[in-house]
């Protein structure tokens, strides 16, 4: 008898593809990492048009435009819903991972400004106040 093969988590049926509203930010965010996928996918054909364009100007319209051609369908090809919603579904997949790095961030920062003001005896109101009033 085989072992048993584990079931995957039970999830919360999604009443949508997209059920959370982002603002513009996390929006952007996302648009970003789509971006990024579809490029990562196409890069050949990216790199190709790249080098053909290379030291060219307007001549490059017309010298490469099969590579442009081939980069301008793969993109169109690449760029569809289902890339988006997967872009959107690796944004919250990533979000407590962004949530934790923003809070280590902000630990150190608050450490380097402890030091700071430990350097250079800042934050000491009693020792401002009393130099001010001994004067």
């Amino acid at each position: 008898m085989a072992s048993p093969t584990p079931e995957p988590a039970p999830r919360l049926p999604m009443p949508s593809r997209n059920p959370i509203p982002l603002s513009s930010s996390q929006e952007t965010q996302v648009r970003d990492m789509y971006y990024k996928r579809v490029r990562t996918i196409c890069a050949d054909e990216i790199r190709d048009f790249a080098a053909c364009a290379l030291n060219r100007t307007f001549s490059a319209t017309w010298i490469c435009r099969n590579e442009r051609l081939t980069m301008n369908s793969c993109m169109v090809e690449h760029a569809t819903q289902q890339n988006q919603d997967a872009a959107r579904e690796e944004w919250f997949a990533t979000r407590l991972e962004r949530q934790r790095l923003r809070e280590e961030k902000e630990r150190k920062r608050k450490e380097q400004e402890k030091f700071h003001n430990e350097w250079w005896g800042l934050n000491k109101p009693e020792q401002n106040t009393e130099n001010q009033e001994s004067r």
